[in-house]
């Protein structure tokens, strides 16, 4: 089981639908109501946040992204990266 199948088991319902709505807005390409955000210091990896809920994800063209990581606010939720 990968790290984005874990994040997934563990949020409740609430959390599962702002993923779902973050999700469905970064397929429309150019992104609308969405807070996305460039990571510091990296070329292609930006962060979507709703609610304590942050998605991190690689941009690999135009309007097709990767996910990295879906995780809870915290100290930790960008060091990787």
């Amino acid at each position: 089981m990968d790290d984005i199948e874990k994040a997934l088991n563990n949020l409740d319902d609430k959390d599962k639908k702002k993923l779902k709505d973050i999700l469905k807005s970064l397929k429309s390409w150019p992104w609308k109501g969405l807070s996305v955000k460039k990571l510091k210091g990296t070329d292609k990896i930006f962060r979507v946040k709703k609610g304590d809920l942050r998605v991190v994800f690689r941009l690999e063209g135009k309007g097709k992204v990767f996910l990295l990581k879906i995780d809870k606010r915290s100290e930790d939720t960008y060091r990787d990266f």
